[in-house]
C-alpha cells in the first residue's frame, strides 16, 4: 500500500493531477522553456496583484513592465496575520499552513493553496527518486526537531509512520544516547537518513570514534541527505567515510520546498521547475552570473501566499548552464550573520565559523561548539567535548583569532554538557547580540 502517497490525498492534496503536471513542466524542450518560465512568473505576478489586497499593497495601484521593478519580499514584510496575506478565495481551511523554522531570527507563519503543496511533494519525489528513494517504500532515520507534548509527540510518531520514516530525538547526543541510535540502525531496515546536519555530523563522530562504518550494521542503507544547516566539505568527507554512502547536499526553506539539490553527479542543481531563482546585490540589482548576492526565490505556483522575489536571508552565486539546468555554486550562509569589530571591519559569521571549526577540528576533542558575539569586544565560544580545553589550546585558538580578526578581543570559552538548540531542533553556529 501507498501510504505516503494515500496520507497526502486523505489531507486533500491532489498528489496525482501535481505529478502529471510536473511531468508536463519537465517536458517543455530547452529551446521554449526560457518563455515557459517568463509566462509562470508574468501569469503569479498577475494573479496576485488581482487577487492579493495585501501583495498589491506592496506593489502599489499599477503592475511594473519590467520584473526588475517587483519589490523585493523580506520575511520582515510578512511578519503579519496570515489573513491579512491570503489571496481572495483562500482562507485558513482550504490552505496548507506551516511555520518557519525561524533560524534566521525572523519565524512567521506561510501558506501553501493545496495543489502548489502537492507539486511541491512531486518535485522532492522525483529529485529523491533519482537517488533510489521511493517515499512509500524507502524506510528513512529522521533527524529533526520533535515535538516534546504528548499529544504533538504522538501525532508526529502517526505521520512518520505513514511517511515510511523513523524520527530519532535531537535533544540529547551523549554517547550513550548514539549508541541507541546505533543500536536502532542494527534493527532497522533503514534505506536513507534525511536530516539537520549538525546532528548527523555528531552520529559520524560517534562511528569514527568506535571505528565503524555505518553500512556494516545497517547494509540496506544507501544514501545521507542532509538539509537546513551548512554542510562543510570536511563534513561531507566524515560522513562519506562513516556512514558508507553518498551524502547529498539539500538546500531549501520551509516556505518555498526544496531550493537545490545536489544529483548524482555531485552538481548542486536549482530547483527551475516550481521555483524562479535569482541573485541580486545588496541595492536589489542582479549579478553576473557566477557572482555572490543575495538568493531571490519566486514561487511560480503559490496562489494562496505571495513569494515573489522573496529575499530567503542567504548568501550564495549560482551559474546557469542552459536554459533547463541551472547550479548553485556556493551557499555562504545567513545574511544577518557578521560580526561587527571595535575597528568598524565586518566578518561574516560563518567564515568566524569555519575558521574556528578548522582549529577545533584539530584539535579532535570539540564535538561541536557555537560562537556567540556578546559585544563588539567580547565572545562567548560554547562548546561540548570529552575534556575541558587547556590553557595552552585557548591560547592557541585565541591568537588565531588575534591574527584574522583583530587584536584587543575577548573570548570566554564554556564547556557544557550539550548545546542549547532551537525548538526546531537546529544549532545556530554564530550569532551576534549586537546587530
Amino acid at each position: 500500500m501507498k501510504l505516503f502517497d494515500l496520507s497526502l490525498k486523505l489531507n486533500g492534496f491532489p498528489l496525482k493531477k501535481a505529478q502529471e503536471e510536473y511531468e508536463s513542466i519537465l517536458a517543455v524542450p530547452e529551446d521554449g522553456y526560457q518563455k515557459f518560465i517568463e509566462q509562470k512568473k508574468q501569469e503569479i505576478v498577475l494573479f496576485h496583484f488581482e487577487n492579493n489586497p495585501f501583495y498589491r499593497s506592496l506593489v502599489g495601484n499599477e503592475l511594473p513592465e519590467n520584473w526588475e521593478d517587483l519589490p523585493v519580499l523580506t520575511k520582515k514584510d510578512l511578519q503579519r496575520p496570515l489573513e491579512e496575506r491570503l489571496s481572495d478565495g483562500y482562507s485558513l481551511k482550504n490552505v496548507y499552513i506551516n511555520r518557519t523554522s525561524g533560524s534566521s531570527g525572523n519565524p512567521f507563519i506561510f501558506a501553501r493553496d493545496k495543489f502548489s503543496h502537492a507539486l511541491n511533494w512531486a518535485s522532492i519525489i522525483k529529485r529523491f527518486s533519482f537517488h533510489n528513494i521511493n517515499f512509500n517504500s524507502s524506510l528513512q532515520a529522521r533527524f529533526y526537531g520533535m515535538p516534546l507534548d504528548t499529544k504533538g509527540y504522538y501525532l508526529i510518531r502517526l505521520k512518520d509512520y505513514l511517511s515510511c520514516r523513523y524520527r530519532f530525538s535531537i535533544l540529547d547526543f551523549s554517547d550513550s544516547a548514539i549508541e541507541k541510535i546505533v543500536e536502532k540502525f542494527k534493527r532497522k531496515p533503514f534505506v536513507y537518513i534525511n536530516g539537520y546536519t549538525t546532528c548527523i555530523v555528531q552520529l559520524a563522530k560517534y562511528l569514527e570514534k568506535k571505528n565503524i562504518t555505518l553500512t556494516t550494521l545497517c547494509p540496506t542503507l544507501k544514501v545521507c541527505i542532509t538539509t537546513s544547516e551548512m554542510l562543510f566539505d570536511d563534513d561531507k568527507k566524515l560522513l562519506t567515510k562513516t556512514l558508507g554512502v553518498p551524502v547529498v547536499n539539500e538546500y531549501g526553506a520551509s516556505e518555498l520546498g526544496v531550493i537545490a539539490i545536489e544529483n548524482i553527479e555531485n552538481e548542486w542543481v536549482v530547483n527551475q521547475e516550481d521555483l524562479f531563482v535569482e541573485i541580486l546585490d545588496e541595492n536589489n540589482n542582479p549579478v553576473e552570473d557566477g557572482q555572490e548576492g543575495n538568493i531571490i526565490v519566486t514561487c511560480l505556483y503559490n496562489k494562496a501566499n505571495p513569494f515573489i522575489r522573496y529575499k530567503v536571508g542567504d548568501i550564495g552565486s549560482i551559474q546557469k548552464i542552459n536554459a533547463k539546468k541551472t547550479v548553485l555554486l556556493n551557499l555562504k550562509g545567513r545574511t544577518n550573520d557578521f560580526a561587527i569589530l571595535p575597528s568598524g571591519k565586518k566578518a561574516a559569521g560563518m567564515t568566524f565559523y569555519v575558521l574556528t571549526k578548522v582549529i577545533m577540528d584539530n584539535i579532535g576533542n570539540i564535538k561541536e561548539f557555537t560562537i556567540v558575539q556578546e559585544s563588539l569586544n567580547n565572545f562567548t565560544i560554547e562548546y561540548s567535548s570529552e575534556r575541558e580545553l587547556s590553557e595552552n589550546e585557548i591560547t592557541n585558538i585565541s591568537n588565531h583569532f588575534d591574527n584574522y580578526l583583530e587584536k584587543g578581543l575577548q573570548y570566554e570559552f564554556v564547556r557544557k554538557d550539550y548545546l542549547q538548540r532551537s525548538k526546531s531542533g537546529k544549532l545556530k553556529q554564530f550569532k551576534s547580540m549586537i546587530n
